[in-house]
């Protein structure tokens, strides 16, 4: 009999990089909702290492196309230096966010740790945004709008190189899935670095099996897949614990089946949860909901079905 996986749960309690108060309560609404019980229910050991310490949200206009940038890196330094020394140790990291900016340290962290043994990497970025803003093309200079092209190299050096090389991230590794919300500029930045987003428009047309199955092409055992939740990827009727609601996202059911089709892979060895702000929320059934869907994530299926004979 295997041992059971150990899975790390990582918060990091800012909203450093939003436009919203709020996102910084999201690592404990998560455990309010049961988060690490749920987990532990799916047969995994589950430690919870508590938040990250980092500098307050000053909440000041943006300077040069950025706002809070050098709390941004701060945070992100931390984030990175937490989910690379799971990693390291064999464990899943799942970092509660906080805003979505804090996926640079975490997936920086993720492309250090395949580098070093040798694994591909594939990022789900489940999200009603694309996150491929820069410092020139973004309306507002909010970072949690850019991390996705920090990650591939466009950005401050300091972010873009965090995890030792820039970029950390290939446009080919990436699949953008939910997507409804994209700035002019940023929807042209998108295609000139043919980046692979799969919108709510692609969704409607082919589905979510056949989106998932695209997804999810070319995966095989020396593949790492981390996935990136931002909980505004969901249509806001049922999750509208958010501060950046998108009408017009998945429905349960739609996202639960891109849940338990990630989890038929068996391949997710990192998770990030972001974007989740209590304050925006109705009587934590937003936390409750990505309590559910993390479950799926990581095994739960609504049929106990039987396996394939080969």
């Amino acid at each position: 009999m295997s041992a059971a996986r150990t899975v790390a749960l990582i918060g990091a309690p800012t909203d450093i990089g939003a436009n919203d108060r709020g996102a910084s309560m999201g690592p404990e609404a998560l455990r309010v909702a049961g988060l690490q019980g749920a987990l532990a229910g799916r047969g995994l050991n589950v430690v919870d290492r508590g938040n990250l310490n980092g500098p307050n949200n000053p909440w000041l206009a943006p300077v040069a196309g950025y706002r809070h940038l050098a709390e941004v890196i701060e945070w992100n330094r931390k984030v990175h230096d937490a989910v690379h020394a799971e990693l390291q140790g064999g464990s899943v990291p799942i970092l509660l966010g906080g805003d979505h900016c804090l996926s640079i340290g975490s997936i920086s962290a993720v492309a250090r740790h395949c580098r070093s043994v040798g694994k591909r990497l594939r990022v789900l970025w489940l999200d009603a945004h694309a996150d491929f803003n820069t410092s020139e093309l973004s309306p507002s200079g909010n970072i949690h709008g850019m991390p996705v092209a920090c990650l591939c190299g466009y950005g401050p050096t300091e972010l873009t190189s965090l995890g030792g090389q820039a970029p950390a991230l290939r446009p080919a590794w990436i699949r953008e899935i939910g997507i409804r919300s994209v700035d002019s500029g940023e929807k042209r930045f998108v295609h000139d670095h043919h980046l692979e987003v799969f919108d709510m428009r692609y969704i409607d047309e082919m589905g979510v099996r056949q989106t998932m199955e695209h997804a999810l092409e070319g995966l095989d055992r020396d593949t790492h897949l981390h996935v990136s939740f931002d909980v505004d990827f969901l249509d806001p009727e049922i999750a509208p614990g958010v501060g950046t609601t998108v009408p017009g996202g998945p429905s349960y059911r739609e996202a639960q089946l891109c849940m338990e089709m990630i989890a038929d892979t068996g391949l997710v060895g990192s998770l990030d949860v972001m974007e989740l702000n209590p304050a925006m929320d109705v009587r934590n059934k937003t936390a409750e909901l990505a309590v559910d869907l993390i479950e799926s994530l990581f095994g739960k299926s609504t049929l106990v079905r039987k396996p394939l004979r080969t």
